[in-house]
């Protein structure tokens, strides 16, 4: 059985067609790179999966059960996740309060979060292990509005990682950060969802990431799946290259500079 199956999925914003009868299978381990130009549909098929926006049509079935009308909290209990490309931080809370309250929402204790943190020893042992592990304890009682970019990328998707997901989307991970901090990003998140078992759907434009790190790359045009299939495989794939790079032949992607 697959962890997610979307059908004929749907979403349109008037002539838009954001997402346009998408049919995909996802399957439990995977790291997959969502890809396109921009306009192609990738955050719009995440926002669906996720119950950021509602689907138009189709169905959407995750680990066998038929999840096109739960909401976003009933999508989250069952194990969908995702982070943002805009990040998604309380800048006035340290990062550890930020973990934490994504642990208390996850449990469904919403009441000063925050107080509760620091006497919850359970609570503040995990926070503390989401933080170590995305290398962010040194960064523990800063607050989020003072940590450097790449950080914020990172503390971001921690928060998604604290939900327990078993899918998780992370919306341009790497934007807005050095060439030297996507390595580093990107290193520890493979290393979290790859050592905890976590299938992870990562929205990237840097075709040298996309490459190195998946296992499947699929590929978005005009809101439909225009091509799938293993880093080897897309990048041999001559109208990927010229959809994304502008450029084909069986080199375009090394050429692409």
């Amino acid at each position: 059985m697959s962890l997610l199956e979307t059908v004929h999925l749907k979403k349109y914003f008037g002539d838009t067609h954001a997402v346009d009868d998408v049919n995909l299978t996802i399957e439990e381990g995977e790291f997959i790179s969502l890809v396109g130009p921009n306009g192609a549909g990738k955050t719009s098929f995440c926002n669906v999966v996720s119950a950021y926006y509602s689907a138009d049509s189709g169905k959407i079935i995750f680990q066998g059960e038929d999840v096109s009308n739960a909401s976003v909290t009933q999508r989250v209990k069952a194990g969908i996740a995702r982070s943002f490309q805009l990040v998604n931080l309380f800048d006035d809370l340290t990062a550890f309060d930020n973990v934490a309250l994504a642990i208390f929402s996850r449990e469904g204790k919403t009441r000063n979060i925050a107080a509760l943190a620091r006497r919850d020893s359970e609570v503040t042992r995990e926070a503390d292990a989401v933080l170590n592990q995305f290398g962010l304890a040194g960064k523990r009682n800063e607050l989020a509005r003072g940590l450097a970019q790449g950080e914020r990328k990172l503390l971001d998707v921690a928060l998604a990682y604290a939900l327990r997901p078993k899918l998780v989307f992370l919306d341009e991970p790497t934007s807005g950060v050095s060439t030297r901090d996507k390595g580093q990003i990107m290193d520890t998140i493979a290393s979290v969802v790859r050592g905890e078992g976590i299938t992870a759907v990562v929205v990237e434009h840097d075709m040298d990431v996309v490459f190195k790190y998946s296992d499947r790359i699929v590929v978005m045009h005009q809101g439909a799946i225009l091509a799938q299939g293993t880093p080897a495989e897309i990048r041999k794939n001559e109208q990927v290259a010229m959809i994304l790079i502008g450029s084909s032949g069986p080199d375009a992607f090394s050429r692409k500079d």
